[in-house]
């Protein structure tokens, strides 16, 4: 028997049928993280008799409990099915528009993508998504290039080169097509999933398999650093553990290999306020799981789910009055985030955002330096949203070029 070591770990994931229930071994996933650190807890009851001889007679275990963190660094598809899970609605292919007449105009951030026919609205085009023109007789600069959506009206969509790159005025270009890339998820309106995983443990080394159940999707984390890697986080809470000495999900889907992607690469927008001058965020989605405990077991029956709440921080440069005046205006705000694997024109990226904000600070630092602003943010329903309308219906949308 050896000892563990943590980099022989083996984290493998798969969604159950039955909430609590060990699926079938097949079709599981190897996870890519930097930890997981799931584990079982126990309630404990200690005696509380008073006894001649001045000590604790009994101890009992109670209730079993899982919880416990899966991190990583973000990447296009690793930590999809966790991320559906937590906005309650399974990532989506996104519209494609294809056979129409396209023309190319605008200047650097400020690209306009117009149709001579038929409408972006009512072929579901919104803010926020990230698509690319991937038919019809173009320039080369500009196929197949990931174009961020920032305004949307019936014949016209203004967008922004993902990688800064330049688009070349052109058109119409007869039988074109358009494609928002990827996937979508968003909280949805009706239709909510509410999906379980079992997560494995396996350590070759010893060898010991730990394989947690019923575990769902609690809060999920995204960290977007000016400098390093941008990191998922994502805390779950579970019913209870099967130990053995053999893994459990023995022919997994191999680890993902989608690029780690960096917040230098990309486009952030919030208020009007543009990357370079924003120095940091953070996304948390919130899912309010909880459990009660019943007579005659000492495992739950059933994890319940809450509110999806969506909240975040973002620090930026104090050289506008913009945020501040949002914050001490109680003005709302949008967002956009999309961040690539790497600089190309189609590289993979994960893209989030969030139409309708209250900025809750404004806080400053001082020092012989840059002073950087400190900007909580709470998200809400995006009530202007739908339909044939320019954004969605919805709290926070996730588009994944890989999903």
């Amino acid at each position: 028997m050896g000892i563990a070591s943590g980099v022989f770990k083996q984290v493998t994931i798969k969604p159950e049928v039955t909430y609590g229930v060990v699926p079938a071994a097949a079709g599981a996933q190897s996870m890519r993280r930097t930890t997981s650190n799931l584990a079982l807890s126990k309630d404990t009851y200690q005696s509380g008799e008073i006894r001649p001889d001045f000590q604790v007679a009994d101890f009992r275990h109670g209730m079993r409990k899982v919880g416990g963190t899966l991190a990583g660094e973000l990447s296009a598809k690793t930590y999809a099915d966790l991320i559906a899970a937590a906005v309650k609605k399974d990532f989506v292919a996104g519209v494609s528009v294809a056979g129409a007449s396209i023309t190319i105009a605008g200047s650097a951030g400020a690209w306009t993508i117009t149709r001579a026919a038929g409408t972006w609205l009512t072929d579901g085009v919104k803010v926020g998504d990230v698509g690319r023109l991937t038919l019809g007789g173009f320039n080369v600069a500009n196929l197949n290039k990931n174009v961020q959506v920032t305004a949307v009206t019936a014949t016209v969509l203004t967008c922004v080169v993902l990688n800064a790159s330049l688009l070349v005025a052109e058109g119409p270009i007869a039988t074109a097509t358009f494609a928002v890339t990827g996937k979508k998820t968003l909280v949805p309106q009706t239709g909510h999933t509410d999906k379980s995983f079992s997560v494995e443990h396996w350590h070759p080394d010893v060898p010991a398999s730990e394989v947690f159940s019923g575990c769902k999707v609690n809060k999920i984390s995204f960290n977007l650093p000016a400098t390093g890697m941008a990191t998922v986080s994502v805390e779950f809470v579970g019913k209870d553990v099967t130990p053995g000495v053999a893994q459990y999900f023995t022919t997994p889907t191999a680890v993902t290999v989608t690029g780690t992607m960096a917040a230098v690469n990309g486009v952030v927008r919030v208020g009007g306020v543009t990357g370079g001058i924003i120095t940091s965020a953070s996304i948390d989605i919130m899912c309010g799981q909880s459990s009660e405990p019943g007579i005659g077991s000492n495992t739950t029956d059933q994890v319940a789910t809450g509110r999806v709440m969506v909240s975040g921080s973002i620090t930026a440069k104090f050289d506008t009055t913009t945020l501040r005046d949002a914050f001490y205006n109680e003005t709302e705000v949008g967002a956009a985030f999309a961040f690539t694997a790497d600089n190309s024109a189609s590289s993979d990226f994960i893209a989030f955002t969030l139409n309708r904000l209250k900025l809750n600070g404004a806080d400053k630092d001082d020092g012989e330096k840059i002073l950087i602003q400190t900007i909580p943010f709470q998200a809400l329903l995006n009530v202007a949203g739908g339909a044939a309308l320019a954004t969605d219906l919805t709290t926070i949308s996730i588009q994944d070029s890989a999903a």
